[in-house]
């Protein structure tokens, strides 16, 4: 289906490390996300599912042009709080996403919610234009399998040149860091979860990794929460082909944390 704000080209879809808004001031992480950007087709729209928005029944951000951004965080410099992303008109492909979900699945467009951090801090540094339209759909459940069906149901849109997005960081364990500094050295547990992670998604073993919970070295240090995983599901359920290994297109550690990111084709 081809319709006004598509161009029929076929894109991936990714997970992508958004960290924390002073991420942006990272060159290393900004450049790799920019390059990686630039090398994709460019999207008729972007449907970004974050770690930050957990809700159910699933729901859709507002679509409106120039919606207002969530600063959904604390304690770091004022200019954070006054960066805006104002994306065009996202009505018709609200429509869209809709139509590919089925009947029996609840879709809530909210009125005042608009992109928190873990989108619009990728997207200004892959499309600082803020030309493209955008939308969050929320996190609706925590089950691989559940969320790798969402992402079936995705699929279809990456045929009318929609970029699919799952936003997290591979690891999280935030509690249980000792060392804030950028090029802190990772602990343990995040070197081990990254390390297993990598294999599991390379040789596309989606089972291993939908049993993190249980199989994952360095749990639950590595997530004491999910949400920072499990967007991973959304990606590799919108896949061609979900156990299809997976690429890897940044990696490496920012705070101590993995911030390895992947393109599933």
């Amino acid at each position: 289906m081809r319709n006004a704000w598509t161009d029929g080209t076929r894109l991936p879809s990714l997970y992508i490390g958004h960290g924390a808004p002073p991420l942006l001031d990272d060159a290393l992480w900004t450049a790799q996300l920019s390059a990686w950007a630039g090398n994709l087709p460019r999207p008729s729209a972007i449907l970004i599912v974050s770690a930050h928005w957990e809700a159910a029944p699933l729901s859709l951000s507002n679509p409106a042009a120039g919606a207002p951004l969530v600063y959904d965080f604390g304690g770091f410099p004022e200019r954070f709080y006054r960066m805006t992303y104002p994306t065009p008109d996202a009505t018709a492909f609200a429509a869209r996403v809709a139509a590919v979900l089925p009947s029996t699945e609840s879709v809530h467009i909210h009125p005042t919610r608009g992109l928190d951090h873990g989108a619009w801090v990728p997207l200004t540094v892959m499309y600082p234009d803020a030309d493209i339209p955008v939308l969050q759909m929320s996190l609706p459940t925590y089950d691989p399998t559940k969320l790798l069906e969402l992402g079936r149901r995705l699929q279809p849109l990456r045929d009318e040149g929609v970029l699919i997005i799952g936003s997290g960081f591979l690891t999280h364990g935030l509690p249980y860091l000792r060392d804030f500094r950028p090029d802190a050295k990772a602990p343990g547990w995040s070197v081990d979860f990254d390390a297993w992670a990598a294999d599991a998604i390379a040789r596309g073993d989606v089972d291993e990794l939908a049993a993190f919970r249980d199989k994952a070295p360095g749990m639950p240090y590595a997530h004491p929460t999910v949400e920072h995983f499990v967007p991973l599901f959304v990606t590799l359920g919108a896949a061609q082909q979900p156990d299809a290994p997976a690429r890897t297109a940044i990696d490496g550690f920012w705070l101590g944390l993995a911030k390895r990111s992947v393109e599933a084709a």
